[in-house]
């Protein structure tokens, strides 16, 4: 339950970015420099400011924005979007370094929540697609592939008290085939649904 709230607030968050950086704000006009070509400083009538590289009156290159509410994004620009590697911190504590496309998370990333968890691997179309790992505060850890930020696919989960599943994961949850290993070196393989057992395995 708990990493499917954590995936739910991200996906929230992402999308709440992705909104601000496509939403074309009214931009006031340049504040410092050279906002047509070099370097300069831009004010936008919500409040937003951005500061760095422009090229033909467009954010090119490396260049600091940062939201009237506190979000702040610091990387590099082509065109008006995000293209390439940025960080953005959020108001609220979370933060998200990688790859940039468009607006959009596209590629490897590391997104740190402000509890202290973390995820770390792909994303695809500012959605965690792919292969990734995610660290829970209480040292819990999810290795393998997501989709549209949901455990999918095949994964190894580890928990803190030392138990360790591997297999297919569905929505969240231990789904089709794989094999549970006790602290006690105990095992169950066999079909699970849901996140639980089906009677049909077997057990060594």
């Amino acid at each position: 339950m708990k990493g499917r709230s954590h995936m739910f607030l991200l996906k929230i968050t992402l999308q709440v970015f992705f909104f601000f950086c496509t939403t074309s704000f009214v931009y006031s006009g340049c504040i410092e420099g050279n906002c047509s070509n070099g370097q300069g400083s831009g004010a936008y009538a919500n409040g937003d400011k951005y500061q760095g590289e422009w090229k033909d009156n467009k954010r090119h290159g490396q260049g600091t924005y940062t939201y009237a509410n506190g979000s702040q994004y610091v990387g590099e620009w082509k065109d008006d979007k995000t293209n390439g590697q940025g960080t953005y911190a959020y108001a609220n504590g979370n933060k998200h370094k990688g790859e940039w496309k468009d607006d959009k998370a596209n590629g490897q990333g590391t997104f740190d929540f402000a509890d202290g968890s973390q995820y770390v691997g792909e994303f695809k179309d500012g959605k965690i697609t792919g292969r990734g790992t995610k660290t829970w505060a209480d040292g819990s850890q999810y290795v393998g592939e997501f989709k549209d930020g949901i455990l999918t696919g095949r994964g190894t989960k580890t928990w803190t008290g030392g138990s360790q599943y591997v297999g297919e994961f569905k929505a969240d949850e231990p789904n089709g085939k794989g094999t549970l290993t006790s602290p006690n070196g105990s095992q169950y393989s066999g079909e699970w649904k849901d996140g639980k057992m089906l009677p049909n395995g077997s057990e060594q």
